[in-house]
């Protein structure tokens, strides 16, 4: 009998406790940076501080990570920048603020082109401490990897909940090598992608072995590709960064 590989590193960690988990509304926010080819390590640094440090200048983001995209994409993007907050109106209140928009005039928009594209959904997470700010060791490294879709608009709703009920079920197979998942769908179409999932994996290898598994290219085979229109997978990994508040 052959296993596939998520129910083979599932069943070698053990289940997760079953029981009744309290779970808060959050909304991720992602925002793709497309860098100069002439941007230097210092400037690069630079930028990346000062975007990780605005979660302890403003209220309402509860998370942080960015850095590197780590392949090349259809879209040119270089960097990603995840942020997690409260509810939609603190996003609103974080793009329209003051210091944001200094850091985008200074340290961003010198050393990028092109517009940044941001990306927004609704989630939930455990009401807890650890998973809900991402805090641990658990989350000071790994591998951020998000999943960008765009459904066609001949795809009927029916299709489009049962390839996002696919995917859950995927990530909840392969929990016991996942750090933490969200998805949900995207607030605003304007960017092109109206479903979006950000999956953090303790290892650049974890992360291939959910690519490569055979239930991860079925899923794409028999609920995606028929009714995607266009979609985009990006990695980067996690590294501590903005030690000092800027």
């Amino acid at each position: 009998m052959i296993l596939s590989t998520c129910r083979v590193l599932e069943s070698s960690n053990g289940a997760p406790s079953g029981g009744l988990v309290k779970k808060r509304k959050i909304v991720e926010h992602i925002i793709f940076l497309r860098a100069k080819p002439n941007i230097s390590d210092a400037e690069e640094k630079d930028m990346l501080d000062y975007l990780y440090t605005s979660q302890y200048q403003m209220r309402g983001i509860l998370a942080v990570s960015l850095g590197r995209i780590e392949d090349p994409n259809s879209e040119n993007f270089t960097h990603a920048v995840f942020m997690r907050f409260q509810q939609k109106e603190d996003i609103a209140k974080f793009q329209s603020s003051a210091y944001y928009s200094k850091i985008l005039d200074e340290r961003v928009k010198p050393v990028s082109y092109g517009s940044s594209v941001s990306v927004d959904f609704e989630s939930e997470v455990e009401d807890d401490i650890i998973p809900l700010f991402r805090r641990g060791e658990d989350f000071n490294y790994g591998v951020e990897f998000m999943l960008l879709i765009s459904f066609l608009e001949t795809a009927s709703q029916e299709a489009r909940d049962d390839a996002s009920s696919s995917l859950q079920r995927l990530i909840s197979q392969c929990s016991s090598f996942i750090v933490q998942a969200t998805s949900g769908c995207c607030l605003d179409s304007e960017n092109g992608y109206n479903h979006g999932a950000v999956i953090r994996f303790p290892s650049f290898d974890d992360l291939k072995l959910f690519r490569e598994s055979m239930e991860y290219k079925d899923m794409w085979a028999s609920k995606l590709h028929p009714i995607v229109e266009k979609s985009l997978e990006l990695h980067f990994t996690v590294d501590p960064v903005g030690n000092q508040l800027m």
